[in-house]
């Protein structure tokens, strides 16, 4: 075997692990099974390369998704790994088998349909086996929330080969889901290494949606690089992408709805692109392998904090700062109770619920975000972190549980029929038709709202849609959620925060954080070119941050070139002389 810390110096260019890494490879290095959680851009596919190339054998890798798979291989060229992967996608199926019985692969992917058949075990069977790499483990557990049922047949593969280490991998697991992982692929409780769940490049701001359109301008103007936006429909995606397109920025669009061809394109120029916007649903997930998304927002509301936190986690995955930005609406809730109802088994629906009274706490909080996603995981962050809207921006959070009472009260009174205009109008004694042709200026809770809280009842309203105190019905009729009861009986108190003011464009983040560099602009557009020349995207080449290395230390020559984080032997040979010619052009 060879030394890890050898590879990764001479393969990657690195010259220590970070974090969990070291342990994570240690056990796979000495044949021990092992779950390893670790935060998106933590550099979990290290983990399973390294021990790849170190151990005899080739490493199998069970990878959801095909787009995902074929983005990892053309990295792991990059760096001189010799990987390919069996999928239904691939018109080199022989090659692949050829290579891989010749010993001549270091990492062969393969998607979990076809890794749980008997016919691929005894393919398999033929070459001895470097490791088995299990990526977003998450998927073999019913609690996760991206549960994949071909991952439950597994467990064959692995006992077919008791004597090769097993890794399984996961950015987004809670306790339970850890549990399940464990017990599904046969990893025992000691196995378990978890890195910690936070991301600190990445700024998370949660606002009420108020103008969609405008607010997505005001974010794109502040955010030149790459982003996705998540919308919550087929539709939604359409409409926000043409909507975007007018912005002046290069626009894609992908759902599940879509030619598979044109999803594809649509992936593949997001990949090559440093500034595009893709407008997506959640079907453009786990497939995204770009660490230089500088942005992801949310034009709805995410299943759960898993998901939340797993969707902008595909941001920033190169360490460089980063946004995640959520705009919701009220009717989010509401829709989302009602699909729980509608479609969800109802031996899961306890769960359901839980994890949107999750979100809803999320997006109502006073307080740090980032601790309240922390702690959802099971750590104990600081009260603080300094890097999201309500830590940055501390907003005004008022008790309003008088005015949530009355909105309650009046709700109840008008039977539960009408929606949050019509109620305003009651509790403000407004003498419209509608409430006369109703009688409803008859009522108990005709104007008994004041000036001071009729500026309240909207946000209110959110809050106790957000809370499950109200729901609305498909016609926008307010009527009582579970929660309503304890608020009314005195037995609950209802905070809120106050909307925020309309954010004013600021500078771009990014020039914030690096100043103009001519020289940094300049090694920036060697890559695009030869990117483009050898059709990849410009992160297979390198990374900004040892872009940014190059542009402090200005390497003269191939040798100071090689001591730069990221540039290992391949990449020397490779891209070396035209980054060096760069840099003595700069001097």
């Amino acid at each position: 075997m060879q030394d890890p810390l050898d590879i990764l110096h001479t393969t990657f260019g690195f010259s220590d692990f970070r974090g969990v890494q070291a342990q994570v490879v240690d056990r796979v290095m000495a044949g021990q099974h092992t779950l390893a959680v670790m935060p998106t851009g933590a550099g979990k596919s290290l983990c399973y390369q390294v021990p790849a190339l170190a151990r005899p054998g080739t490493a199998l890798v069970i990878s959801p998704l095909i787009a995902l798979m074929h983005d990892q291989i053309r990295s792991a060229e990059g760096f001189g790994i010799r990987a390919a992967s069996l999928t239904s996608a691939d018109d080199n199926r022989q090659e692949t088998l050829a290579r891989f019985r010749a010993g001549e692969l270091d990492l062969l992917y393969a998607a979990p349909e076809r890794a749980s058949s008997e016919s691929f075990r005894n393919l398999i069977a033929q070459v001895p086996l470097a490791l088995i790499a299990i990526d977003e483990a998450h998927c073999v557990s019913e609690w996760g929330h991206d549960f994949r049922p071909d991952y439950r047949l597994l467990r064959p593969l692995l006992d077919r080969f008791p004597g090769v280490p097993r890794l399984a991998l996961t950015a987004t697991a809670d306790r339970q889901t850890r549990e399940d992982i464990l017990h599904q692929l046969g990893i025992p409780d000691e196995g378990l290494i978890v890195a910690g769940f936070d991301r600190p490049n990445i700024r998370y701001h949660i606002r009420p949606r108020d103008g969609l359109s405008g607010q997505l301008q005001t974010l794109l103007a502040n955010q030149p690089g790459a982003g996705i936006v998540y919308a919550p429909t087929r539709a939604a995606a359409e409409k926000i992408a043409e909507q975007v397109g007018k912005m002046g920025r290069p626009t894609g669009v992908y759902h599940a709805g879509l030619d598979p061809g044109v999803r594809a394109r649509a992936q593949a120029a997001f990949v090559q692109s440093e500034d595009m916007v893709m407008v997506a649903t959640i079907a453009f997930g786990m497939g995204i392998d770009k660490p230089d998304v500088r942005f992801v927002a949310h034009a709805g509301l995410p299943k759960s904090i898993e998901a939340y936190y797993q969707e902008t986690g595909r941001a920033g995955r190169d360490g460089d700062p980063s946004e995640a930005h959520l705009f919701w609406g009220a009717e989010d809730f509401s829709r989302a109770r009602a699909r729980v109802e509608s479609e969800v088994p109802e031996d899961r629906r306890g769960g359901e619920r839980q994890r949107l009274n999750a979100m809803g706490a999320l997006v109502e909080a006073a307080g740090c975000r980032r601790a309240i996603l922390l702690r959802h995981f099971g750590e104990t962050p600081p009260e603080s972190c300094g890097n999201c809207d309500n830590c940055l921006e501390p907003p005004q959070a008022v008790d309003a549980t008088e005015i949530a009472r009355k909105l309650l009260s009046a709700a109840f009174r008008t039977e539960m029929r009408f929606g949050i205009g019509h109620l305003t109008d009651v509790l403000a004694g407004k003498e419209t038709d509608k409430i006369h042709n109703f009688a409803h200026h008859r009522l108990s809770v005709f104007g008994i709202a004041s000036e001071d809280e009729l500026p309240l009842i909207k946000p209110v309203a959110r809050a106790l849609m957000a809370r499950d105190a109200l729901r609305a019905d498909e016609y926008g009729g307010l009527s009582f959620g579970p929660g309503a009861r304890a608020i009314l009986k005195g037995e609950e108190a209802v905070e809120i925060v106050l909307p925020p003011k309309r954010e004013r464009r600021r500078k771009r983040r990014d020039a914030a954080d690096y100043p103009h560099d001519p020289l940094f602009e300049a090694l920036r557009a060697c890559r695009r070119d030869l990117a483009k020349e050898q059709d990849v995207p410009p992160y297979v080449i390198f990374h900004d941050s040892t872009l940014r290395e190059m542009a402090e230390l200005k390497p003269a020559s191939l040798d100071a070139l090689s001591r730069i984080s990221g540039v290992g032997v391949a990449k020397l040979e490779k891209y070396g002389a035209a980054f060096v010619a760069v840099v003595r052009d700069h001097q």
